[in-house]
């Protein structure tokens, strides 16, 4: 996407970001549906292209092929804001996109006693579970998140619950409406 396209866009790109478990796709597929933004489930995306160099047996999951999936990413980026689509994408990381793709970077944060619950559910084994609960504790993804972009621009909101995450939602229809008042 060059520069022109980027600063012509009619639409804002918004990253939902945070530890496996916290709600990113719940969370990006209400805001994307309520908001009229693409929705792009970055792992789905990884599954369905097959952007990975091979499988780490302890963790339990692909090792990720970065060139390919940002050559991929590059290419919907594009398509939407030929659209004038905006785009909604999760992942559990960010520090990966380039800076430029994203206007907003909403980091979501869980309590350790839910997150667990919900890593427990989806049958993540002890050590995945245990590094996932680490990082949730020691803000990983949000320092990430605040090291890869503008500090206005990342934003840490509670996920616990469907009421936060509806709130969440509320959030970014107000930040829209402002980001198209102020690109219009």
């Amino acid at each position: 996407m060059s520069d022109n396209d980027e600063t012509s866009r009619k639409r804002p790109n918004i990253l939902v970001t945070g530890t496996p478990g916290v709600g990113k796709t719940a969370t990006a597929s209400l805001i994307a549906e309520e908001l009229g933004l693409k929705h792009i489930n970055v792992g789905e995306l990884i599954k369905q292209h097959k952007c990975f160099d091979g499988y780490d047996d302890t963790l339990e999951t692909h090792i990720l092929d970065e060139d390919k999936l940002l050559d991929l990413m590059e290419t919907l980026f594009q398509e939407c804001a030929d659209e004038n689509m905006g785009i909604v994408a999760d992942y559990h990381s960010c520090e990966l996109f380039p800076e430029r793709w994203f206007d907003l970077v909403l980091v979501l944060r869980t309590n350790t006693d839910v997150l667990y619950d919900r890593l427990d559910k989806r049958g993540y084994n002890e050590k995945k579970r245990t590094e996932n609960l680490e990082a949730e504790i020691m803000q990983v993804v949000l320092e990430e998140a605040r090291e890869s972009y503008d500090i206005e621009i990342v934003h840490e909101v509670p996920s616990n619950t469907v009421e936060e995450m509806e709130s969440n939602v509320e959030r970014c229809r107000l930040w829209i409406e402002q980001w198209v008042a102020n690109n219009s």
